[in-house]
């Protein structure tokens, strides 16, 4: 007699989405003054990826971060394209994050300032970035 294996593949898994709920940090006092949940969970969140370097620490994941220190001394068109991409990547990783768009440039002396929004699934988050150039 052979055993049933086919039944084990018709079940049905629910998926749950797990809580955004997290520590509150405090980046003026540098502390952590309680919880936070929604969209300031997700702001937290984009700060936290835009301000970890990529493959820099390892307890990390190496989809978590940005790559941005090895653009410098690069032409300001790559960069630009660069800076655009890598940073749509890096936000994308979270899944509360549907779209990063609206991307403006802002060069002052050898930095530029990127601002753009972030399209979350609660709301939508204005954010920028000071990338050394």
């Amino acid at each position: 007699m052979l055993p049933k294996t086919g039944e084990l593949l018709v079940q049905e898994f629910k998926v749950r989405k797990q809580q955004s709920k997290t520590y509150r940090m405090d980046f003026d006092r540098n502390c952590i003054t309680g919880m936070t949940d929604g969209l300031d969970a997700v702001k937290q969140a984009v700060i936290c990826i835009l301000n970890t370097e990529r493959f820099e620490w390892l307890i990390y994941s190496w989809n978590y971060g940005t790559e941005l220190t090895n653009l410098f001394g690069k032409p300001m068109g790559l960069i630009k394209a660069k800076v655009k991409k890598r940073i749509k990547e890096a936000l994308l990783q979270d899944d509360r994050i549907k779209d990063v768009t609206h991307f403006t440039f802002e060069e002052n002396g050898r930095t530029l300032n990127v601002k753009f929004t972030v399209q979350t699934l609660i709301g939508k988050i204005e954010a920028e970035k000071e990338v050394s150039i």
